[in-house]
């Protein structure tokens, strides 16, 4: 198990290197269409889910965001725009619906890849769960 976790967060990180000399600088801000930015995270925030969530960011999160999700992965050297720091107060003020929506669809022009054909809509939600604890870390 842990030898498939490596190979994926290191196939991860290679497509993302790679993509970086394809992106180009965020234009300001992310739109999400309002429907997307209300929906409520059906999943329980529980130590359950939070773990879940912890595991799944460590895979497929952390190249980019780092394993503290500051934005400082090792692929986040050559990405720009730079990854998102999820402990700031901007990514914590987003709503749930809106992180889900961003990491379902991913950002056209970034590194960031769309996540909803990878990851269940379950797990998804777990990795908001988690996202909300690093702030407090």
């Amino acid at each position: 198990m842990k030898k498939k976790t490596i190979f994926k967060t290191i196939a991860v990180a290679a497509v993302l290197v790679l993509s970086s000399n394809i992106t180009f600088a965020q234009a300001g801000s992310w739109p999400v269409p309002k429907a997307a930015a209300d929906l409520k995270n059906p999943e329980p925030n529980n130590s359950s889910t939070i773990k879940n969530g912890k595991v799944l960011y460590q895979s497929y999160c952390t190249p980019c965001h780092g394993k503290n999700g500051k934005g400082d992965g090792p692929a986040a050297a050559s990405l720009h725009p730079k990854p998102a720091d999820h402990t700031s107060a901007a990514v914590q003020a987003e709503s749930d619906g809106t992180l889900f929506y961003k990491i379902s669809e991913g950002h056209t022009g970034t590194a960031m890849p769309p996540f909803k054909a990878v990851l269940h809509p379950d797990q998804r939600w777990a990795v908001i769960d988690y996202i909300r604890t690093l702030a407090r870390k």
